[in-house]
Parts: C-alpha cells; sequence; structure tokens
C-alpha cells in the first residue's frame, strides 16, 4: 500500500484534489473531518480544549463555537496551545485509517488529505506519538510522522488567489464589504500561520499549480494518481502539468 499526504494551504484546492483522489478508487481521509469529530462533546479532545480555552468557546448546545476558538488560536496568539490537543489525536486517528487500509486493501493508496503535514514540524512536541517540533522532512520528532507518508503531494497556488478562494466560500451571498474584508483578514491570518509554498515544493514528489480551471486541476490529479499507482519513484518536486 502507498500512504500519501495530500497538502496545501487554505484556499490552495487540495479538497477537490482529495474528490478525483476519491473518485480514482484511493481511500482519502480528511484530517479536518477527523479533527471536528474528534471536537465532539463527549470526546476526550473537546474535555481538554474547555479546560484550557475556557467557558467561551462553547456555543449553544454545548458544542464549541469554532469561529470563537478560531479567534482565540489566530487572534491570541494561542495556535500552539490548540494544535499541542488537536495534533495528537489526529495523528493516532490517521495512523489507525491508514493501518486499517493496509490489511484490507494491500495493494491500495491511502490518502490524508491535511493542510497541516509539513506544520507539524513546527509544533508542539509529541513525544508518544514521534510528533512534534523538530526540523525538516529528514529531521526531528516531527519526521517520524511525515516518514509515515510514501509520497507527499502538494497543491499550490497564489496567496492572493487562496485568499479570494476562501472569501469567496465562505461569505454568504449578502455579505457586504466589510464582511468580505474580515473573512480575508482572517484567511490571511490562516495562511501566516502555514508555511510559505516556496519552503514546501522542495520537500514535496508531487506539486499541482492551481491556478487554472478546475478542468485542469482534474486532469493534473488524475496524472498524478495515475503514477502513484504505477508505485515508482517520481523525481524531487515533480511539477504536474496535466497536458497529454
Amino acid at each position: 500500500m502507498i500512504r500519501v499526504g495530500l497538502t496545501g494551504g487554505l484556499g490552495s484546492g487540495k479538497s477537490a484534489v482529495a474528490l478525483v483522489f476519491a473518485e480514482g478508487g484511493a481511500h482519502v481521509f480528511s484530517a479536518d473531518e477527523l479533527g471536528r469529530a474528534l471536537m465532539q462533546p463527549g470526546q476526550a479532545v473537546y474535555r481538554q480544549i474547555v479546560d484550557q480555552f475556557g467557558a467561551g468557546v462553547v456555543g449553544a448546545g454545548g458544542v464549541l463555537d469554532r469561529r470563537a476558538l478560531a479567534r482565540e488560536a489566530f487572534e491570541g496568539g494561542r495556535l500552539a496551545e490548540l494544535n499541542a490537543i488537536v495534533h495528537p489525536a489526529v495523528f493516532r486517528a490517521q495512523a489507525e485509517l491508514m493501518d486499517r487500509v493496509a490489511a484490507e486493501d494491500p495493494g491500495g493508496i491511502a490518502v490524508i488529505e491535511s493542510a497541516l503535514v509539513f506544520e507539524v514540524s513546527r509544533g508542539a512536541e509529541v513525544s508518544s506519538d514521534g510528533v512534534g517540533s523538530g526540523g525538516d522532512r529528514g529531521s526531528g520528532l516531527a519526521a517520524n510522522w511525515l516518514r509515515r507518508f510514501d509520497r507527499i503531494v502538494l497543491v499550490t497556488a497564489p496567496d492572493e488567489v487562496k485568499i479570494a478562494r476562501y472569501v469567496a466560500r465562505a461569505a454568504p451571498p449578502d455579505a457586504d464589504e466589510a464582511a468580505r474584508e474580515a473573512l480575508a483578514r482572517d484567511a490571511r491570518a490562516r495562511l501566516a500561520a502555514q508555511i510559505p509554498d516556496a519552503e514546501k515544493i522542495p520537500l514535496s514528489d508531487y506539486v499541482i499549480e492551481n491556478t487554472g480551471t478546475l478542468v485542469l486541476l482534474r486532469r493534473k490529479a488524475q496524472a498524478v494518481l495515475a503514477h502513484l499507482r504505477t508505485g515508482s519513484t517520481p523525481p524531487a518536486a515533480t511539477s504536474v502539468t496535466g497536458q497529454g
């Protein structure tokens, strides 16, 4: 089985690539969805977040107020605290899912879609999971997590394009200019917390540049999936054109 880390910054289009992979028969798991499940009432992660951040991040019905939590994390400078709670549990869940796929479909492709495949190397130390602060893909505690992936696929786009996509996706139809600018500020804060694409590219096996149409993006994703199925090793940071 091939274990793939699919990553890209906010608004890069990695979810669209994940959909193509899933349509092509890969086993795709979203780190965001795993995180949301683990942050539900009754889960250990939920209790730790409330203990750490207080009742102000709890919304109606006892569920977490994700906007309030995001403000605390990104605007309040507490992102590392949140990551130290959520990441270890998500990494454990990801590892369990990939191990299950390996047992059930030894010749398959297991894909973890996550914006933070590389960012774990700058996160909190989690020695029990082999994930935490450290260096690049080849060193530090986080390398133990990254080495679980056989291939890394990076989806890129210019930051202003990412921001525009985020605003278009998140803004309600009747949003005024002030609301859109607030969303744009939120997007910039989130991107600032992520490693720039320029640093990720040399550490990736495939780079999909998403600056064109959805049709072209799907063609590029299909080309990567076809190559992953061969099991061969690509040159470092192979840029996928989707032509031919």
